[in-house]
């Protein structure tokens, strides 16, 4: 039997009556305005991908016309440009805009956490111009991170627009950076579960709602845009056999090891580029598009996001041999691009490095698991989760955001 002192009283009512409508006015300012944040990040992000890909095709001409020129002059061509348009990329970061260095969302997070100020008109032109330079000239950096990072300043654009207290505006740039993710992968789920549980680490109804209105209008305008095709094509092959769990176990335990040594030469070499704060004209950045370059003169397809790589790896159109040596040289790549400071994520990156581990994995243990033969596909799309899950310790966004990629 309740006693008096649990009896709700007409106070108590009217508390929680006005809350609610409180939070039910707060909702509907929210879901029209991260819609229109959605459609502007969508917008931007397929502006940025279309420039990536002309981009692309454009430095792969370079390279094709370059080996048709009398020796060295192609060459000096194509070290030229590439460690140009490097060079270019950081000097933009370095001289408006540090805070747009690298993937961004580092400088969202602080952002979010009240640590930060957001100069959203700097962040979109600097982030688009440097990145497009950075990953355009072969640099081995994805388009993810910028894209995340474009989208929060979408937020915060809007948040300006509108009228709204500071929670609503943390609300508007956490919906724009998830997206700007989802957009870029054609993920909406896994933008949203990237905003609950890597930027905000919340729950709230609010920056739920906000996430995925904002998450779902950006993915119908890149799909619109770009065409309904998930990022990576795979045919779906037949469930790998039980006993083939103990080596997708060991892939676990690779994926893991290879995450932990990811972020601690991350951070080295970022330390190490530190040091050539003070060269000018961003020529750390020039020194590596000029080595990106020679690798590149050899196998351009290692250059950039890596994206022909990873569908070579989940298509088996790849040997043991070259998988060994892609994988380092990738990883190698990785970490001088991102040390450099220049505008470009690691996600594309770390899927290049989490398929090939994968299916290195897979072929490797074939003489034990034989029933693992022909499931290579399989053991590439789960290196690709694992190892996102290792390096940015989300492992709900890593699963979510590689079934949607592969439709699989």
């Amino acid at each position: 039997m309740s006693s008096l002192d649990d009896t709700l009283t007409p106070s108590d009512i009217t508390r929680e009556i006005r809350d609610f409508d409180r939070r039910q006015e707060r909702r509907r300012r929210v879901v029209p305005r991260a819609a229109l944040v959605g459609l502007l990040a969508g917008l931007v992000a397929s502006a940025f991908r279309l420039t990536l890909e002309w981009l692309d095709r454009a430095r792969d001409s370079l390279f094709r016309a370059a080996h048709g020129m009398p020796r060295p002059w192609g060459l000096l061509l194509v070290l030229a440009v590439c460690g140009a348009a490097a060079g270019a990329a950081l000097w933009l970061v370095r001289r408006f805009a540090p805070e747009t260095s690298g993937s961004g969302i580092p400088h969202l997070k602080a952002v979010l956490h009240r640590l930060r100020g957001m100069r959203w008109r700097r962040v979109l032109l600097v982030k688009f111009a440097s990145g497009t330079l950075g990953i355009g000239a072969g640099l081995a950096l994805g388009r993810e991170g910028p894209t995340v990072q474009m989208g929060g300043a979408v937020g915060q654009m809007v948040s300006r627009w509108v009228r709204g207290n500071a929670r609503e505006r943390h609300i508007l740039i956490a919906a724009g950076a998830g997206a700007g993710l989802a957009a870029a992968f054609n993920a909406p789920l896994a933008g949203v579960i990237f905003v609950l549980e890597e930027l905000r680490r919340d729950f709230a109804p609010g920056a739920l709602t906000g996430a995925f209105m904002a998450s779902v209008t950006a993915d119908v305008v890149v799909r619109l845009l770009m065409g309904q095709s998930p990022v990576f094509h795979v045919s779906s092959p037949p469930v790998p056999p039980l006993n083939t769990l103990p080596l997708f176990l060991i892939l676990g335990v690779v994926t893991g090891l290879l995450g932990v040594v990811f972020n601690r030469t991350l951070l080295g070499s970022l330390r190490l580029f530190e040091r050539t704060s003070r060269w000018p004209f961003g020529l750390p950045a020039a020194l590596v598009g000029v080595a990106v370059a020679v690798v590149g003169w050899f196998a351009p397809e290692a250059l950039g996001g890596g994206g022909p790589l990873v569908q070579d790896t989940l298509s088996g159109r790849i040997g043991l041999r070259a998988l060994s040596v892609f994988l380092l040289l990738r990883f190698a790549m990785t970490m001088a691009s991102y040390g450099t400071g220049t505008a470009g994520g690691i996600f594309a990156p770390l899927l290049v490095l989490g398929a090939q581990t994968g299916l290195l994995v897979g072929l490797l243990g074939q003489p034990i698991f034989p029933s693992a033969a022909g499931f290579g596909t399989s053991f590439a799309v789960v290196g690709m989760a694992a190892l996102f899950t290792s390096i940015v310790r989300a492992p709900l966004t890593g699963i979510v955001l590689i079934l949607e990629m592969t439709s699989s």
